[in-house]
């Protein structure tokens, strides 16, 4: 008779939780949570207004230059949240990048750096013309939508988490 292998899947084991007690206590105890939460949504407006700009300049070729500033923007407003969510990740979890619980979010957006970088790139090189940079822009767009649905995913788990766990009297950060 053969033997079955004694590991579980995780759906067996059941939903990790994101936080253990005294990342929680950091999480809430740090301003760069604060920080995270004011960026993310800003990000998000300048990119709707950022993609109906790009939209426009493709379909009707109006309006590069303003599509230009608002893809600017949204870069910097994303490497200003990469940053700061680097220091959030190392506050809470002790480490810059990478940490298991946001290991996967942390890949997907590299991979939104790395498409908003080589639209950077093409636009102050001039190797590569405006209508492939908005194309660059629109799959970079999609990644940003992408990894924000991840994050957002993964948060609303972790607030469900907490509220069947109460956090413990007396953890300290």
């Amino acid at each position: 008779m053969r033997r079955r292998a004694k590991f579980q899947t995780e759906q067996e084991k059941g939903p990790q939780p994101l936080y253990t007690p005294a990342q929680r206590a950091r999480r809430d105890a740090t301003v760069w949570t604060l920080v995270q939460g004011v960026l993310a949504p800003i990000q998000f407006v300048v990119f709707l207004v950022s993609l109906v700009l790009v939209l426009r300049y493709l379909t009707m070729g109006e309006g590069y230059g303003a599509a230009t500033a608002s893809i600017l923007l949204k870069t910097a407003l994303l490497y200003l949240i990469m940053v700061t969510g680097a220091i959030w990740e190392k506050v809470v979890f002790g480490q810059f990048l990478f940490a298991p619980a946001f290991f996967w979010e942390d890949v997907v957006s590299f991979g939104v750096i790395a498409l908003h970088t080589l639209y950077l790139y093409g636009l102050l090189t001039g190797f590569i013309a405006p209508v492939p940079l908005m194309i660059i822009t629109l799959m970079a767009y999609l990644a940003y939508v992408v990894n924000a649905a991840q994050f957002i995913w993964k948060l609303r788990m972790a607030r469900l988490a907490a509220a069947e766990t109460p956090m413990p009297a007396g953890v300290v950060a």
